[in-house]
């Protein structure tokens, strides 16, 4: 991997631990603060929201901005952040603080992104996203768990801490190591314009709808275990991390099939998804197999977004940092709606008809990119034509 990008990668790394790892300290949070659970969970709302409007917003308004220092500028913010969540004396302070990280992390990824695919060699860009998007999977299987460690051992504010100084250290690493490379957006108004195109917009739809139905799963990957498949709450940690193990090693296999052929590898790889939700429904009695299956799901359903970033930044390539940024917001949405959809079914079918609900919208996904395959197909035939003529 080349020092810019493991930089890079570091950084994510940091940026998602810190995203990630409230989920573990959450009790220890509310106890400290003298705060309700869900009190308290609404920090995971917070930093969800800015994400969803404070990344395409402040992407918009920094358009014109050179890629590096806007990029040390959004770390600088993050470890800030993070040292504002140590510090923080009440819930709102810390509240707050949580928001103003989350405002940084959409517009950071998408710069990121575009830096390292834009240094990368010719027909590697989404394997360079998936080499980025692997420091989320490192944050899901590694930070995760160890800033929860921390907490456990030395307090909540001493897993902010960590995380500001892994921030840090990316930060540094950023500023020596990645190249300066030129941004040539425009105004706001003329990053917009942008979405003008149907091929961008049908690109972030399919990141919407497509993952959906395997965040639905995750959503309530506990309950599922336990009162579906009969896992000991004990154990649901432990089936984290395979689902973790498994997102990476998908994510990195997706990164390079989708090099080779984007929208076959993405279509087959949600096809197999589908038939792994209905198969999960079939046997979710079995935990053996159910035990096999949480893997499969992991390296499916993170085997697709390498892919999905590298189609969204093909068709927005005259403003593919704002592309990316509102990419991340229909990733976060998806996570909303999987989240409201899900409980929803719970309530209406109950559990385990959660799988299969979630199968349904994967094939929504698949009809998405079969019509984006063909606007590809019927573009390049067009193309070929218009050259015989000529």
């Amino acid at each position: 991997m080349r020092p810019s990008l493991a930089a890079l990668v570091l950084c994510v790394f940091g940026i998602t631990t810190g995203e990630f790892v409230i989920a573990g300290i959450l009790p220890d949070v509310a106890t400290d603060l003298g705060v309700s659970i869900p009190a308290a969970g609404l920090l995971v709302t917070a930093y969800a929201l800015g994400m969803i409007v404070g990344g395409p917003t402040l992407t918009a308004l920094t358009t014109r901005y050179p890629r590096k220092p806007l990029m040390v500028t959004l770390l600088v913010i993050a470890v800030l952040g993070n040292v504002a969540s140590v510090l923080a004396p009440t819930y709102a302070m810390l509240f707050t603080a949580r928001v103003v990280t989350a405002l940084v992390t959409s517009t950071f990824f998408a710069n990121a992104i575009v830096t390292a695919v834009s240094t990368a060699p010719p027909g590697k860009q989404a394997s360079t996203v998936s080499k980025l998007v692997f420091g989320m999977n490192l944050a899901m299987i590694l930070g995760a768990p160890l800033g929860t460690f921390i907490g456990s051992q030395y307090g909540w504010r001493a897993t902010f801490a960590a995380v500001a100084a892994v921030c840090a250290l990316g930060l540094a690493l950023v500023i020596r190591l990645v190249p300066a490379v030129p941004n040539a957006g425009g105004s706001a108004v003329a990053e917009l314009r942008v979405f003008r195109s149907r091929d961008v917009r049908l690109a972030i739809a399919i990141t919407a709808i497509a993952n959906a139905g395997v965040l639905m799963v995750f959503t309530y990957f506990s309950p599922l275990l336990t009162e579906v498949s009969g896992f000991t709450g004990g154990s649901v940690a432990g089936w984290l991390l395979v689902y973790g193990v498994g997102a990476t090693v998908g994510n990195l296999i997706g990164g390079r099939l989708s090099d080779r052929a984007l929208m076959p590898a993405q279509i087959g790889s949600l096809t197999l998804l589908t038939g792994t939700l209905v198969l999960m429904w079939l046997v979710s009695a079995t935990p053996a197999l159910i035990a096999v299956l949480v893997f499969v799901l992991g390296a499916l359903g993170f085997s697709v977004i390498p892919g999905m970033q590298a189609r969204v930044l093909s068709t927005a390539a005259a403003a593919p940092t704002l592309a990316m940024a509102v990419n991340a917001s229909a990733y976060q949405l998806a996570a909303a709606f999987a989240g409201w959809l899900g409980g929803r079914v719970i309530d209406g079918s109950g559990l385990r008809a959660v799988y299969l609900v979630a199968a349904a919208v994967t094939v929504a996904g698949i009809a998405l990119s079969c019509a984006a395959w063909c606007r590809d197909r019927r573009a390049a035939e067009a193309g070929r034509a218009a050259v015989a003529v000529a």
